[in-house]
């Protein structure tokens, strides 16, 4: 199928069909996620994110000095200027309002930490979170507005980073076991320390999970940390990176804002929130995509996926997206 400007679509995914096949992935695919062939290291500072580079030293001092915008910086598309604070309260409620789900539609096993979830449970909620997170960048301010290439772009680097957001979010319950089953792994004959690697990334998972809910991350700032994740100019082949930057500071604005005012006695929250972001890609992709998502969807790469949610939007056919 092909779109308006030349962009290739792949026909609609019926995942109801591939949930009932089993399939495994080569061999060589999973040596290269347990031993990060494909996740570049972002422990230099050089590979850190802009946005990160460009903060870090204010962030590790408690806080960063308040962002003043320009005159018009913040403004309505009527252009009306306004202040930062009502601008930034305003933007925080669309980023809010933006979510599909309330975190309790995730699924009731969410609410139960302690619960093993059952295979197709974990792959259901997991599917609902994908989804969660592309409906979600598809009605937050700027982003309809950026050229679908950009879009595409930005969600294909950043949607395992999402994901990792709402899982904490919505407390998902994150057992060894029903993961290992989950991914096939079980049936497959692993030799002792590939088996120990493996866990090992389900243990990066798990720490980054538990880390942000120590935090006690509300509602707002969750919506905050996403909006901050995903408007990245780190994305290749963006066509207009300066304002990708730009929406990107405006959401750590926003953030700063709101811990400000709603956590004053908590000085250094802000610094504490935003530094758990560049973490968020040492849990990699491959690994979220074999634990969740080859039930699913079998050899069709995540990337697709996401790029047809985003073009189709609520139409998109995924069995598991029907709210009950």
């Amino acid at each position: 199928m092909t779109l308006k400007g030349g962009m290739e679509c792949a026909p609609t995914i019926n995942i109801k069909f591939y949930a009932c096949c089993t399939f495994q992935k080569p061999q060589e695919d999973i040596d290269s996620i347990l031993y990060g062939h494909e996740v570049a290291s972002r422990s230099n500072a050089q590979d850190q994110p802009r946005w990160l580079r460009k903060s870090e030293g204010a962030v590790q001092r408690g806080r960063m000095p308040p962002t003043q915008p320009t005159h018009g910086q913040f403004a309505l598309t009527n252009g009306d200027p306004l202040n930062c604070h009502s601008y930034l309260s305003g933007y925080i409620s669309l980023l809010l309002r933006a979510e599909p789900y309330p975190t309790s539609r995730f699924g009731s096993q969410c609410m139960q930490p302690n619960n093993i979830m059952g295979i197709e449970n974990i792959c259901e909620l997991a599917a609902r979170m994908l989804f969660s997170a592309v409906e979600w960048a598809r009605n937050i301010p700027f982003f309809p507005d950026l050229q679908i290439t950009d879009q595409v772009a930005l969600l294909r680097l950043t949607w395992s980073e999402l994901f990792v957001l709402n899982a904490a979010q919505c407390s998902m319950p994150l057992h060894v076991a029903p993961l290992l089953a989950a991914a096939g792994l079980h049936a497959s004959p692993m030799s002792a320390d590939r088996v120990v690697a493996f866990m090992d990334h389900i243990r990066i998972f798990q720490e980054q999970v538990e880390k942000l809910k120590a935090l006690h991350v509300d509602s707002a700032e969750y919506s905050c940390l996403k909006a901050i994740v995903l408007f990245t100019s780190d994305a290749c082949g963006l066509s207009d990176v300066a304002h990708v930057e730009s929406l990107q500071e405006k959401s750590q604005c926003a953030l700063e804002e709101y811990v400000r005012s709603q956590y004053p006695n908590q000085p250094t929250r802000f610094g504490k929130l935003l530094l758990r972001l560049p973490s968020l890609r040492t849990v990699s992709s491959s690994v979220i995509e074999q634990l969740f998502f080859v039930r699913l969807v079998g050899k069709t790469p995540i990337e697709t996926l996401i790029r047809d949610m985003l073009l189709s939007g609520s139409s998109f056919n995924w069995p598991y997206m029907a709210i009950q």
